[in-house]
C-alpha cells in the first residue's frame, strides 16, 4: 500500500531527527523539486540525486536537530500537506529551538515537490554561539 502524504511527511522529519541521511532520498520522486526560499542563498534542489548530496552533506555537519511539536495540516488538495514543527538544535553544545514549515506535494507515496521554510538565520546564530 502506498504511503499517504501525512505518513510521508512524518517519515521525513523522523528520518532527519534520527539522522538516517542515506534513507531520506527514497522519500522523494526521481524528478522532485525542493525549494528553500528562506535560505540565505535561496536554493532549489532538483532530482533525487541533488537530495542525496544534500543529505550526505548533512551527515558531516556538527549540527543535530530533533523535531517536536509536529502538526500536519491536510488541504483541499489530497496530494498536499502542510507540516509545522520545531527543531531542537544542538551544535556541539550550543542549543536552541527553531520553527519550520514544509509544504509537501506527495504523489504515489513520494515527495514530488516541497517548499521548505526553515529559519536559517536562527540556525546560523545557534551554530555561531
Amino acid at each position: 500500500m502506498t504511503a499517504t502524504p501525512r505518513e510521508v511527511a512524518h517519515r521525513l522529519v523522523e528520518g532527519i531527527s534520527e539522522q538516517r541521511w542515506a534513507e531520506l532520498p527514497d522519500l522523494y520522486a526521481e524528478d522532485t523539486v525542493v525549494e528553500q526560499p528562506f535560505n540565505p542563498r535561496p536554493a532549489v534542489l532538483r532530482g533525487r540525486g541533488d537530495l542525496a548530496a544534500h543529505f550526505a552533506a548533512a551527515a558531516d555537519r556538527p549540527l543535530r536537530v530533533k523535531a517536536k511539536n509536529v502538526v500536519v495540516h491536510e488541504t483541499t488538495d489530497p496530494e498536499v500537506v502542510v507540516m509545522e514543527y520545531d527543531y531542537d538544535v544542538d551544535a556541539q553544545g550550543r542549543t536552541g529551538t527553531v520553527g519550520n514549515v514544509l509544504v509537501l506535494r506527495v504523489r504515489d507515496g513520494r515527495i514530488v515537490s516541497s517548499r521548505d521554510y526553515h529559519d536559517h538565520g536562527a540556525i546560523a546564530a545557534i551554530v555561531a554561539g
